[in-house]
């Protein structure tokens, strides 16, 4: 690298010095953080640990007797017919046609005791070996990951990322980019898994391109993905979930269902709420606590070389045919999604109402649809740039972005095996409820228990990050309850909302935790789970806070949350 880029992204040891001695109490105990988090082992041997701990714990609970008696929502059952093939000893499970409708999604109430189960059992110790290579096979973030991953290949081997950063850099007022990076990264969930696995790395190398430190980037663009994961500002396909789950507990009372708008306008305020304080956070707090970027602590993968290099008049001719090539490919794409999905009977409508949004196929399809946009408009920019000169060079560039995720399939490995057997012996669900019949016994009023209600769900969230798995715990429980304090459903809704999103940031146990550990490592080689704490912790505390207080605020205006659904009654 040149002493000119080295200057303009590296500090000086005075500098660094200066830097160190005027950090504030809160920087310097962030600074602690992230030393003490990083000395814990590497992920996979802390998830190892994990494992052990939770074999062991799963027998003392269960010598004891530990367990609960609860009614949680399940999804209802599709009849199936079992095939036994003359090539296999495994049973091939065949779904009907109903099983695969996205409308229209049922759940049923039932009373069940949920005992804590020993995994040092003879039943316990068959599952540990006999569940291993399913455990893996069956964790759904590694297809998702090597997927997304694809498209984000096609397109960065290109160099059409990189190009388009620095367009955005050029055209975009310095003043809102960091809002608008932001404010995309929450829009993403829409789209769910790919916002993480996309969004955060062009928002690291966005903020590279514009000469600031790509870690602050990298925590901007994970806040605003998984601490504002359960609003947006249209409706999500989580959104039909959650709201059929509702509907399933509001029947215990005999009260009416409510349709997927119930939190409209809270979701819609929330996240442009959020994405101004994880503005706020990034700009006043982050970037002055990391200081100038230090490119020589980055790996040889983060391209911080090529951000900065010299472009010729010829080069920029050839970016310039190569974003018209992406244009013509991602327009190309375009009018295939259009086509499968506007018509009549397009096959991504929903089969049964027509519906286009909500639970339906083309929701459903939104991952594969935008990796096909990154590959057609990175194939079309190597085409335009001549960065591509033949097929070879397009696979060798997806083959390089597979293989720098070896670390990374490692950890999952290991991260897959901790949640079965965390799941197996039932101790998630038995600290939820039991936390929820702490929080029933308290004699406080409504708004008190909803505030309650949101903290509970924020610890709950450590041990349990899936929105959906403790929404099925909790509505059943605490809906009936609401109810009878003359609070609706679709305000617990919103209250579960607040609490269920934060947190994501800082658990190790929210499944794309590695992926972001494994990012970071790309601009400091030394990154590790403390240095993403470190990083997050300001966001998940401040934007929990704002919310729980825009909520306050919203129960006592008496403002609606959706339309024609009120936040009292």
């Amino acid at each position: 690298m040149s002493g000119a880029t080295s200057g303009a992204l590296g500090a000086s040891g005075d500098e660094g010095a200066a830097q160190a001695k005027g950090k504030g109490g809160m920087q310097r105990a962030l600074d602690l953080i992230e030393r003490v988090g990083n000395k814990v082992p590497h992920p996979v041997l802390m998830f190892l640990y994990l494992i052990v701990g939770v074999i062991l714990l799963s027998a003392i609970l269960a010598l004891f007797g530990v367990s609960v008696t609860e009614q949680i929502a399940h999804p209802v059952p599709y009849p199936v017919e079992h095939n036994y093939y003359e090539d296999t000893t495994e049973v091939q499970s065949q779904v009907p046609a109903q099983g695969n409708e996205y409308s229209n999604v049922d759940f049923v109430i039932t009373t069940e005791t949920i005992p804590v189960k020993s995994l040092l059992t003879i039943e316990g110790i068959r599952f540990i070996f006999t569940s291993f290579v399913a455990n893996f096979q069956n964790f759904g973030v590694i297809a998702v990951v090597f997927i997304a991953m694809m498209g984000a290949g096609v397109a960065e081997g290109a160099g059409l990322l990189n190009t388009l950063i620095r367009k955005l850099v050029e055209v975009a007022p310095r003043r809102i980019i960091t809002f608008l990076i932001i404010l995309v990264g929450g829009l993403s969930s829409i789209a769910t898994d790919a916002g993480y696995l996309i969004l955060i790395p062009l928002a690291a190398s966005a903020f590279i391109g514009l000469k600031r430190n790509p870690l602050a980037g990298l925590a901007a663009g994970f806040a605003s993905v998984g601490a504002a994961f359960g609003v947006n500002l249209i409706i999500q396909p989580t959104d039909a979930m959650i709201t059929e789950i509702a509907n399933e507990a509001i029947g215990l009372t005999g009260g009416q269902p409510i349709t997927v708008a119930n939190n409209f306008y809270f979701s819609a305020v929330s996240l442009l709420m959020l994405c101004v304080v994880a503005t706020f956070i990034t700009e006043r707090m982050i970037e002055p606590r990391l200081g100038a970027y230090d490119a020589s602590l980055a790996s040889a993968e983060a391209g911080v070389e090529q951000q900065d290099a010299e472009r010729t008049p010829e080069a920029v001719a050839a970016e310039s045919r190569g974003l018209r090539f992406a244009l013509f490919g991602a327009l190309a794409v375009l009018v295939i999604v259009l086509l499968a999905t506007l018509p009549p009977g397009a096959p991504l409508r929903d089969p049964k109402t027509g519906n286009i949004i909500g639970a339906t196929p083309f929701m459903d399809s939104l991952l594969i649809i935008i990796v096909l946009f990154f590959i057609a408009a990175g194939l079309g920019y190597g085409i335009g740039a001549k960065t591509y000169t033949s097929a070879n060079d397009v696979i060798a560039a997806i083959t390089k972005t597979f293989a720098s995720l070896g670390g990374l399939v490692l950890m999952l490995l290991m991260v897959a095996q901790f949640i079965a057997y965390f799941n197996y012996s039932n101790m998630p669900t038995v600290a939820a409820v039991g936390l929820a019949d702490l929080l029933e016994r308290a004699a406080v009023p409504p708004l008190l228990l909803l505030v309650g209600f949101i903290l509970v769900i924020v610890l709950l969230d450590f041990i349990i990050p899936g929105v959906i798995p403790k929404w099925a715990i909790f509505a059943p429980v605490f809906i009936p309850i609401f109810l009878r304090l003359g609070i609706g459903g679709q305000t617990v809704l919103a209250a579960y909302r607040v609490g269920d999103s934060p947190p994501n940031v800082l658990t190790p146990l929210m499944v794309y935790f590695p992926f972001i550990v494994t990012l970071a490592q790309r601009y400091k080689r030394d990154a590790g789970v403390g240095t993403i704490i470190s990083l997050l912790l300001p966001y998940a505390a401040i934007m929990l806070i704002a919310w729980i207080l825009l909520f306050v605020i919203w129960f006592a205006l008496g403002i609606p949350l959706g339309p024609g659904y009120p936040i009292r009654g």
